[in-house]
């Protein structure tokens, strides 16, 4: 209860087996823009959310500037986010990478880093 009251815990999920739900193929997605502006940045977060296929994108550093997590049934799944994609928002480059093996994935975090009160 008191990590909920300070703000540690954000929300509570059930962890859903993509395979079970027909998604069974994870892409990794960079993208480079040639567009570094608040309004292209604007049009991007929005073109994205309205993909639910995209679970979880990074602005990054260095050689990309994004990059996204999506989970489809099939090549042929992913081909039609990725038409939706490119239909929304003016990109430079679009590489993708799909997943062959999951060798570790958690929602743990290490808590060897919480701040302890006081000190």
């Amino acid at each position: 209860q008191k990590l909920r009251e300070d703000g540690v815990i954000k929300r509570q999920v059930a962890i859903c087996d993509p395979v079970k739900l027909n998604l069974g193929v994870t892409a990794f997605v960079t993208l480079k823009t040639g567009q570094h502006n608040e309004a292209w940045m604007q049009r991007f977060i929005q073109a994205t959310r309205d993909i639910p296929e995209i679970v979880e994108i990074y602005r990054m550093s260095g050689d990309i500037d994004y990059l996204l997590k999506i989970y489809v049934p099939d090549i042929a799944g992913y081909d039609q986010v990725y038409k939706k994609l490119v239909r929304s928002i003016e990109l430079q480059d679009v590489s993708s990478s799909f997943a062959m093996e999951v060798l570790k994935s958690t929602t743990a975090l290490p808590l060897d880093y919480v701040p302890l009160k006081g000190a």
